[in-house]
Formats: C-alpha cells, structure tokens, sequence
C-alpha cells in the first residue's frame, strides 16, 4: 500500500517550459520540450512556424502546381500517398479552427475587476452610470445609456430578481466549417488561387464561470479537446498538439461568456471607455454601435518576440428595438517582424532586410434566441465567423482563410451546488513556471 502511494506521489505533472498563448492560429505541433535555457532563444517559435507554413504556400502557389499538389506542398510529404495527404490536411485545418474560434478573450478586461475579489455580491452589483453630466462628451453618455436600456431588457436591473446568482454552468454544441484559403501569386494585378478544401467538424462544449474572472471552459470537436481557464489571476489554455500556454497582459474574459451567455460581464465590459459611433442595419434590426479599445499600454503586454499587437477592437451592436445585444465583432492586428525577407514571404524578393507581415483576425457573432433561464435573457444560439488574414508591405499579396461557427446551448443552470474555487485551479505547470 505504502509503496502504491510512493509511485502516485511520482506521477504528478511536471514542469513544462511555456511560450505566451497566441490567439492566431495555431499551425503546427511542437513535438519537442525545450529547456528553460532555450525557451530564451526560441520565444518567437509559433510565429516561425507560422512563417514556415505561409512559406510552402507560397512556393506551391509560384510554382504553379495543382491543386491536390497544393495540398501535398503544404500537408503532406513528396512521397506520401493522397490519403495521408488527406488526412494531414483535415488535421491542419481543424487546428486552425480551435485555434481561432475555440477560447478567444474579450480586447480589454472587465473594469474595476480586483483579481483578489470573489465576492459575488460585488461581481454582480453594477453602478448606476450617470446619464446626465456636463463633462461627458455625449457619444460616452449615449453608450451609458445604451448600457442601461440593455441590462433592463435582459433583466439584470429587475426588482423581480430574488437573489445574486454565484455561478453558472453552461453546455451547449458546436459546429464548425473551414472554407478554402484565398491566396493571392502577387502576378498580374494579383490573380487569387484557393488551396484546401471545406471541412466540417461537430463537437460540444462545458462552461462553468464564477465570480469576476473566473470560468473553466472544455470543448471537445474533432476527437481532439481544447481546455482554458482562469483563476482571476492567469488565464491559461491547453491544446493536445501544443501544451499548455500562459496568456500575456492583463486578465481578460472570455468571448464566449459576453456572447449572450452572462449579460452582467457584458455589460461591465461595455461600460468603461466606451463610444457610441453611431447607427447600423444588422439584417433587419437597425441598431446602435458601441466601440471598445485596448488601451496601448494593455496590447503592448501581449507582444510576443517578433509578434507585436498594433490593435484589437470590439464592436457591440444593439437593437434599437429590443434593446439586446445581437452582433458582437472585434479586430484583432498583429504584426511580424521577418528577419530575412528573402523567403516566400516577399514573393521570392533578394531583399535581406527586415520586412513587416501584418496578420489581421476578425470575428463576428450573430447572437439570437433569447430565453429567460430564472428571471434572465440569456442568448440559445449564434453564428460566429471569422477571418483571418494575412498581408506584406505589397498589398497585391495576401492570403485569407475563413472559418465559421454554428452554437447552440441546451442547457443554463444557476447557483450550481459544491462549485469552489478549487474547480478552477490551474494545472501543475502553470504554477511550477509562475
């Protein structure tokens, strides 16, 4: 018995040397740890893999090759056969997909938000925002009051709601499609070829969220399970092909918890620095656009080695109507310094300077079917699409994936019993690296 405790007391995680979570996409897998002493000298190592592969696309694509050896130039190997190219492209694609739609975070964390407070009380009381003041420019007072119109729709400023809800768990399914890449050969005004096939792939999801900062997402698709979370003071997540990963900069939300999920969060997130720019037509819903930005010394946090974050943006739009929230989009633009413009990158330039690759990422969610769950609109279903796309210095030259997202949620529960704040404790390594 001694001896079967002594072996378990072995088997705990060890240490794993971590590189900042990348909210791009995630393209390869690392099949090797490194030490600690190379982490230093290989922190830039998921934008060079990414590199690599933009690189292969663009030799396939210069080289004038088919389409299924397309494929083989960016999947698969000379000698593997057709099914293994097949299947290597269908692997590819969907970590592509868990890589951008899986667990993206809000732009900004949520205001006043103390990571060392779990009362619930205070999470879930919201301040009056005064409606009516001098030195308030009025595009700020407008998205106050835009904020206000929303909580009341949704039921959060109700009288009728007996109780501060503590938790909340949240499972719903998912279906996601990967549309062919757009490359453009940077020749003849910039003719545009597509690499890849539509691949579809169901999965589900379990969210549990408590207190300001706090949430535990799984979502299982393809076979393959994507895991993040947070404890109010690191938000981390974990993928089969890469590990688990640190996210950088300041405790952000997460996207799918102010997707309609918990109209609270949302409303917090959109009441700080927020700017009504307007009004627009979202299918047949004229609605009020509200705008959010990270603050400068916020995305200058979450620069990675040669990545630096140049903006990331969200968008609110709101219905005139109704009041809710129907359409959220936000723009996230990094940029990559490349060491040697040399490669493919340039379109085969001899140049040996420094050159700048800017990758764009924009998601935009439908959100609709709302359902009182206790007293509370709370959004059933949604559509979310995203692009993510990739320019140089030279505009003709440019590649462009597309991916979407089709979720629905089946069941809301509040006030879950025996939720703690053990069950959102990081793994092992996260710590050990701390």
């Amino acid at each position: 018995m001694a001896s079967c405790r002594a072996a378990r007391r072995k088997q705990r995680w060890c240490a794993q040397p971590l590189t900042p979570l990348m909210e791009g996409p995630d393209l390869e897998m690392q099949h090797q740890a490194i030490s600690k002493k190379e982490k230093a000298e290989s922190s830039s190592s998921s934008w060079e893999v990414i590199r690599e592969y933009w690189s292969r696309v663009q030799r396939s694509v210069a080289g004038g090759s088919s389409s299924l050896s397309s494929m083989s130039s960016l999947y698969g190997r000379s000698g593997s056969n057709i099914n293994n190219q097949c299947l290597a492209a269908k692997r590819q694609d969907l970590r592509l997909l868990l890589g951008v739609l899986a667990c993206p975070l809000a732009p900004i964390p949520l205001p006043n938000s103390n990571s060392n407070n779990t009362n619930p009380i205070e999470y879930h009381h919201i301040p009056q925002i005064p409606i009516i003041i001098k030195d308030i420019p009025l595009e700020i007072r407008t998205a106050h009051y835009i904020i206000q119109q929303y909580l009341a729709a949704t039921g959060c400023s109700s009288k009728k709601q007996p109780k501060i809800l503590k938790n909340m768990y949240t499972a719903g399914m998912v279906r996601m499609i990967c549309y062919q890449t757009e490359i453009s050969s940077g020749k003849g005004g910039g003719g545009v070829k597509t690499l890849g096939t539509r691949s579809v792939e169901k999965g589900c999801f379990v969210l549990w969220q408590m207190s300001p900062g706090m949430w535990s997402l799984e979502l299982v698709v393809g076979g393959n399970k994507v895991l993040a979370g947070s404890d109010a003071k690191i938000v981390w997540r974990h993928a089969p092909w890469l590990g688990t990963h640190a996210a950088k900069g300041p405790q952000r939300p997460l996207r799918r918890i102010i997707q309609g999920l918990d109209p609270k969060s949302t409303a917090r997130l959109f009441a700080g620095k927020t700017r009504c720019l307007g009004e627009k037509r979202i299918g047949e819903e004229d609605c009020f656009v509200l705008k959010v930005a990270a603050d400068r010394e916020a995305v200058m946090e979450r620069n990675e080695g040669p990545a630096e974050v140049i903006r990331h943006v969200l968008y609110g739009y709101f219905s005139q109507k109704s009041g809710l929230l129907i359409y959220l989009e936000d723009s996230h633009l990094t940029r990559v310094v490349v060491g040697n413009s040399s490669d493919h990158y340039s379109g085969g330039s001899s140049a040996t300077t420094n050159s700048c690759i800017y990758w764009e990422t924009t998601i935009g969610s439908s959100i609709g079917d709302y359902r009182d769950v206790d007293g509370l609109l709370i959004a059933h279903q949604g559509r979310t699409v995203a692009t993510v796309f990739r320019f140089g210095e030279n505009s003709t030259q440019h590649c462009r994936t597309t991916m979407e997202e089709l979720w629905t949620i089946h069941d809301v529960v509040f006030d879950v019993p025996g939720l703690s704040l053990d069950s959102f404790i990081p793994p092992a390594d996260i710590w050990d690296t701390c």
